[in-house]
């Protein structure tokens, strides 16, 4: 039996020797890497190594607990758009409560970024983006208004609201004040 010293052994990779991460724990890293590296990058610049290297861990861990990087992306990508109940609202404050809501809801979550980015170089990810806004929104939009309308406004919705998502959280273009004395509304 060959003894190794602790000079012989890989301490390269903190998850290697020393390792004092619970598997949730190293997950976690995992995800908060992949958000912040998908984010700052899109998905075809991101490296597994990359990611690795900002959890601290060995990459084969990253392949370990996700498979690849498309599944990485849709683990890190997991976006609820949360809406809250608005059929009491009166009619004409709809429109400006729901982009308030959307505006609310991405700038808390990194994950709008993340798949809007990466939307526009991968497939899978523009796929993900539509199966969020037809499983989510429509059903959203069917309770406002007639069951027959809800799948072109919620179409139209959602192209206004990626459109300002765009411009907002990608292009980075500064928010637009609109004031008039009935409406006062920052997008």
């Amino acid at each position: 039996m060959v003894r190794l010293s602790a000079i012989d052994v890989n301490t390269c990779w903190p998850t290697i020797v020393g390792m004092r991460r619970t598997s949730e724990e190293t997950k976690a890293a995992i995800l908060a890497a992949a958000r912040a590296r998908f984010g700052e990058a899109g998905f075809q610049a991101a490296t597994i190594r990359g990611i690795a290297a900002d959890a601290g861990i060995d990459p084969s861990m990253v392949m370990r607990y996700f498979g690849s990087k498309d599944k990485l992306f849709a683990a890190a990508a997991e976006f609820d758009l949360r809406f809250p109940d608005f059929t009491e609202l009166d009619r004409t404050e709809v429109g400006r409560s729901l982009v308030g809501h959307f505006l609310d809801r991405w700038e808390g979550d990194d994950a709008l970024v993340i798949l809007l980015r990466s939307s526009a170089t991968n497939t899978e990810a523009a796929q993900r983006m539509q199966r969020i806004f037809s499983t989510q929104l429509q059903p959203f939009v069917a309770n406002l208004v007639p069951v027959a309308e809800a799948r072109w406004r919620s179409g139209l919705i959602a192209t206004q609201i990626l459109g300002l998502a765009w411009c907002r959280f990608v292009l980075r273009l500064p928010p637009v004040e609109i004031g008039r004395a009935s409406c006062r509304v920052r997008v």
